[in-house]
């Protein structure tokens, strides 16, 4: 453990972060006798009626009616009821601001540079909402989103915000059957789609593909085409198309008609990542999305009015929708879409020179990549602005926080982050007034009592065990969408313990409050009754010069039997080399010495790729299914499933 932390806010920093301001308020309005901050935390989980519509006020939350109870049943979890009287809208608290200041930039690879103002933001979301009701769009309708992440995107999801209807997204990388296997289930009656995109400096188009996935969904009643990697598309072969041009043709704009909406009415439906079988539809609900990342941004990354967030992402992952609410902050969105190593691996840092980024925002899997590319930012970037790097995805091994802090910038907040899809949000992440230390995460999150069980469903610190939730809060999702009596909805998360919301990662508190994840509890190696999180085992492979990646499963062995686990470790080596005797002494040498000898694998095997979902996260459970010679349920879930064959029926795995 590190005697000293990586960064410690100044005392200046301290002073002018948003969470100092809201605490120091809080402990006035309620007269609380506290003074230090896990008291203050501790505050928030006791009393959330208290925090939330603190938070609600400090926030300016824009509603026609808030009303008096702040929550109903806050004994029951699932069931527990959020301000049960308000009226909202989500988009109406993003489009606060309507005039010519940067609501967004937008790079499109180093194809495409466009800005949107607050006011031509509000107009196109203006036209965009009134075609969609001249449709006859209309509140708990689905509307589909099969778009890169560019300002249309946007303007799409706060239009249909704005009407009450539901949106759900998917990026346009995914293939036909990936995109029916999540809108299909739902029943879209308007579909945005691009007619294609641009990656790592090649056009690929989408207009086939919105084609064939418009003919198999018979709900819709119209398909909305927005140009971009040409001018005017042709769309005669898309039936029922229109570009978006013509859509929004003889909307005039103007003030937007703001649908007031209770606090749980759908806003988002999400997919999980749907490797272990159809992907589960999500509903997320408008306030409580509001104001979890309103408490995420605001108190969490100290996000202010002007400063300017980026998060590289697609629409096929939460942390877009996540990006999007930025603009209830009063910031400045950059958008990114495309490669994120295109010109040698800077384009991101590019983007954030050129247009003073204050928040930085990526992937543990993005910042290991540029540390293995000798990417060194400090050296060729000036990065003033830059306050926040987050990182989320999968765990940031402690090497990232040196990386980091080497290479990119000395004066910033890390803020590794942790949640997911099943929240819209995160249960563990950074703190601007607190210190960085390497390899933690900072804090759990305002609001969330997060703790961490063992076997019996004991809390525990020190230990690793299950992260769970014990209390309820505002983002837990409505439901799943076509789950009648919310069966499915329980069993995902409250079977293991009854009454505990349990994530599924597999995780430790440390000594200094902070928090270590050590991988999906599901993906856990089991290798003679002792637990192991597979991250422990890649941080320290991936830390050898041969190997880029890796990815470690449990085979059941004897094969065909019950008996014991054995593990089996994957490498991807750098372009060139092959596995030998002396570099699987080496790899099984340096796990030995930097773990314990329960977490050697038995086996090591070289691969020329190894399989990720659409949201760049390695997926150990379609690799343990292969090794076992069990079909992978949904192969539209990963971005390269062609690498799974590279697994499949290898010799060495017989004996």
């Amino acid at each position: 453990m590190a005697e000293r932390p990586l960064w410690q806010p100044n005392e200046e920093r301290i002073e002018e972060a948003n969470l100092t301001r809201f605490a120091r308020q809080a402990i006035r309005d309620w007269k609380l006798g506290i003074n230090t901050y896990r008291d203050f935390y501790r505050w928030t989980t006791d009393r959330p009626e208290q925090f939330w519509e603190s938070l609600w006020r400090f926030a300016g939350v824009r509603a026609s009616r808030k009303g008096e109870r702040v929550l109903m049943d806050g004994d029951r979890m699932p069931g527990a009821k959020w301000f049960p009287d308000a009226r909202l809208n989500f988009a109406e608290n993003l489009l606060r601001r309507r005039d010519a200041a940067t609501a967004m930039v937008f790079w499109g690879e180093d194809r495409v540079k466009r800005r949107l103002t607050y006011r031509e933001l509000y107009d196109l979301v203006s036209r965009t909402a009134q075609a969609l009701r001249a449709l006859g769009v209309k509140p708990g309708d689905r509307v589909a989103a099969y778009l890169p992440n560019m300002p249309e995107a946007a303007a799409v999801m706060l239009a249909v915000s704005s009407v009450g209807a539901i949106l759900s997204t998917s990026s346009p990388d995914f293939g036909v059957q990936g995109v029916l296997d999540r809108f299909g289930q739902i029943g879209p009656v308007v579909l945005f789609a691009a007619d294609g995109y641009f990656y790592n400096g090649k056009v690929v188009g989408s207009l086939d593909r919105v084609r064939d996935i418009a003919a198999r969904l018979p709900s819709l009643k119209r398909v909305v085409v927005v140009p971009y990697v040409s001018e005017r598309p042709d769309v005669s072969a898309v039936a029922g198309a229109q570009r978006l041009d013509e859509f929004i043709a003889g909307q005039p704009g103007g003030d937007i008609r703001f649908e007031q909406l209770p606090f749980d009415h759908p806003l988002y439906i999400l997919f999980s990542s749907g490797t272990t079988g159809a992907p589960k539809c999500i509903v997320h609900g408008q306030g409580g999305t509001l104001l979890k990342h309103l408490c995420e941004q605001q108190l969490h990354c100290d996000i202010q009015a002007g400063d300017r967030l980026f998060y590289f992402t697609t629409l096929g992952w939460m942390m877009w929708n996540w990006l999007m609410s930025g603009l209830a902050s009063g910031a400045t969105l950059l958008l990114y879409d495309g490669s994120p190593f295109l010109g040698n691996g800077g384009i991101l840092f590019d983007l954030a020179d050129a247009e003073g980024v204050t928040h930085l925002g990526t992937s543990a899997k993005f910042l290991d990549a540029s540390a293995k590319a000798g990417v060194t930012p400090s050296k060729t970037h000036k990065l003033e602005h830059l306050r926040t790097v987050l990182s989320t995805g999968s765990p940031l091994a402690p090497e990232g926080f040196d990386y980091v802090y080497r290479a990119i910038k000395r004066d910033v907040c890390l803020s590794s982050i942790s949640g997911g899809t099943d929240i819209c949000g995160c249960f563990v992440l950074g703190n601007p007034i607190l210190p960085v230390w390497r390899g933690e995460i900072q804090c759990e999150a305002l609001g969330l009592k997060v703790e961490v069980f063992d076997e019996e469903g004991r809390s525990v610190k020190g230990r690793k065990g299950e992260l769970v939730c014990t209390r309820p809060f505002p983002s837990m999702p409505i439901g799943f969408w076509n789950d009648p009596g919310g069966k499915r909805y329980r069993a995902a998360y409250f079977e293991r313990y009854p009454g505990v919301w349990t994530h599924g990662d597999w995780c430790e508190i440390t000594a200094h409050e902070g928090v270590v994840i050590y991988g999906r509890s599901d993906a856990v190696l089991n290798p003679g009754g002792v637990r192991i999180g597979t991250a422990e085992i890649y941080r320290q492979v991936e830390r050898l010069d041969e190997v880029v990646e890796s990815l470690a499963v449990g085979q059941t062995w004897p094969p065909g039997e019950i008996g014991d686990v054995r593990m089996v470790l994957f490498v991807k080596l750098r372009e060139g080399l092959a596995l030998d005797d002396a570099l699987v002494a080496k790899i099984k040498d340096r796990i030995r010495t930097n773990t314990t000898p329960r977490h050697v694998p038995a086996k090591v095997l070289q691969v020329p790729d190894i399989p990720r979902t659409k949201s760049n996260k390695i997926d150990e459970l379609a690799v343990r299914d292969v090794v076992h010679g069990r079909p992978v349920k949904n192969l539209e879930a990963l971005a390269n499933p062609e690498a799974l064959e590279h697994f499949r029926n290898r010799p060495e795995l017989l004996n």
